[in-house]
């Protein structure tokens, strides 16, 4: 039971919980902004058919309709959700990273970290290249 506690209690188990709450209640948000607001306007472009840009491939059968508006709505739902997710939660983080690094005096994260026998190497390699220089 102490190993399943320390799991639970570790900081990535409660900000994945929060983070699912989150991204429900926003869900939610998002198809109520798509369905109330983009699907109609998408539906006027059906002009005055009532079913907007919804076509049944035969008539009469419900179950062969094809909406098209509603394909389009949730690609735009997901766009939405997509750059609120990248411009509230991972540029933000990123760009704190990033700081943290350069205060920490830690290379940037996409520069490759060079090991610490080939740092030595290169610096034993400048230091006899400037000896020579300076012996001529």
């Amino acid at each position: 039971m102490k190993g399943f506690k320390n799991f639970i209690m570790q900081g990535n188990v409660i900000d994945l919980a929060v983070g699912v709450v989150i991204g429900s209640a926003f869900t939610a948000l998002i198809k109520a902004f798509v369905d109330h607001l983009i699907q109609p306007v998408i539906n006027v472009a059906g002009g005055t058919n009532v079913t907007g840009l919804a076509y049944e491939i035969i008539d009469g059968k419900e179950s062969t309709t094809v909406d098209v508006a509603a394909i389009i709505s949730a690609i735009i739902a997901f766009l939405i959700t997509a750059a609120v997710v990248y411009f509230i939660f991972v540029l933000p983080i990123a760009k704190a990273r990033a700081f943290d690094r350069k205060r920490r005096g830690l290379p940037e994260a996409d520069e490759d970290p060079v090991a610490e026998d080939v740092a030595l190497l290169t610096e034993i390699r400048d230091l006899l290249r400037a000896q020579q220089i300076s012996e001529r």
